[in-house]
């Protein structure tokens, strides 16, 4: 399967293990995420899937993603990385979520140094596919990578919004599926890049056009 076109989705779990390392290729590949920065998981029926701790996403082993049951025990693969108690805030919230992408992406992290557009929406809604496919993102302020905090936010947040940016550390998407999430996730990034490359910046869609692709699409904005 190319690496620029992950499209599996649910499905047996070596489909998932496979989608998680096509997915986490194409996005090293392209710059989403640098080194061992960054980290995917998936939920299955009988736990989750997440890629392991300090792993680089563009040189994941299939047989090397963690599974945690249920309970939470990690029961094959690596170890699991340090943010499973983050994902997992989301699956135990929001029950349409079978797959989370985070990265430390350049633009957004960019974003929350320089100053996001509000804390509810941490970018306007300047083009329509940002407002059709990623909607509303909040800004989490920032805490250490791990701080318990930080997962019991985004729990609040699962199911009315599909990621979080987390000041100073990057974007945390959930869509599902895997693909779907690393999907909205660029949508996401290359907006942030859109708006700090512009000089003025442009004005956000007006309430008509926002109302249109509410009416016509089902856009959650």
């Amino acid at each position: 399967m190319s690496a620029a076109t992950p499209a599996i989705h649910i499905g047996t779990e070596a489909a998932v293990r496979e989608e998680i390392c096509v997915t986490g290729a194409s996005l090293y590949q392209r710059g989403y995420t640098v080194g061992s920065a960054g980290n995917i998981s998936a939920r299955l029926d009988d736990g989750w899937l997440i890629t392991p701790t300090d792993a680089c996403l563009g040189h994941l082993d299939p047989a090397q993603i963690a599974k945690v049951d249920l309970a939470g025990d990690a029961i094959s693969g690596g170890r699991p990385s340090k943010t499973l108690a983050l994902h997992r805030s989301v699956y135990d919230r929001n029950q349409e979520a079978r797959g989370i992408v985070h990265t430390h992406s350049t633009h957004l992290v960019a974003l929350t140094l320089s100053g996001v557009w509000n804390e509810s929406d941490v970018l306007p809604p300047i083009t329509p596919y940002y407002v059709m496919k990623v909607g509303h993102i909040p800004l989490i302020r920032y805490e250490r990578p791990g701080d318990p905090r930080v997962a019991q936010r985004i729990a609040e947040l699962a199911q009315s919004v599909r990621g979080v940016l987390l000041e100073r550390l990057g974007p945390v998407v959930w869509e599902r599926s895997v693909s779907q999430a690393s999907y909205a996730l660029e949508e996401l990034e290359e907006t942030a890049r859109l708006w700090l490359m512009s000089n003025p910046r442009p004005a956000p869609l007006d309430a008509h056009a926002l109302d249109e692709l509410r009416t016509v699409f089902g856009a959650r904005w």
